[in-house]
């Protein structure tokens, strides 16, 4: 484990609970507290906004509603952000693209190193 990276409040924004509760398991794995999981972009843009969170890790599309209106909103509060999408940062709008990335499915190891490439260059 990377030690440096471990101890962190992060926000989870996704709509599948089986998968939110993977990511639970492999966050507390990797040492960091799961604050919140935002299952609609209405919550996922209120937690963005109010929540103290060191990270956060974005589901591309919520049932159809892409998740770009709440990481602007961490970007603008400068909070690290990941996206997690089935299609890659190839499926990322311009300005976007070279945020990090994690291709859905991912393991403990592949998240491991999205929050480290995250908090490295922060938001």
């Amino acid at each position: 484990m990377l030690q440096d990276t471990a101890g962190h409040r992060v926000l989870l924004v996704e709509d599948e609970a089986m998968i939110a509760m993977l990511v639970e398991d492999m966050l507390e794995d990797l040492g960091h507290e799961l604050v919140r999981v935002a299952t609609r972009l209405e919550d996922a843009v209120a937690a963005a906004r109010t929540e103290a969170v060191d990270l956060a890790i974005l589901d591309l599309n919520l049932g159809g509603a892409l998740t770009y209106p709440a990481a602007d909103v961490l970007a603008e509060r400068g909070i690290p952000f990941i996206f997690a999408t089935g299609y890659g940062s190839g499926g990322l709008k311009d300005g976007y693209a070279a945020r990090p990335t994690l291709q859905k499915p991912f393991n403990t190891e592949a998240l491991e190193q999205a929050i480290g490439q995250a908090l490295g260059r922060g938001a």
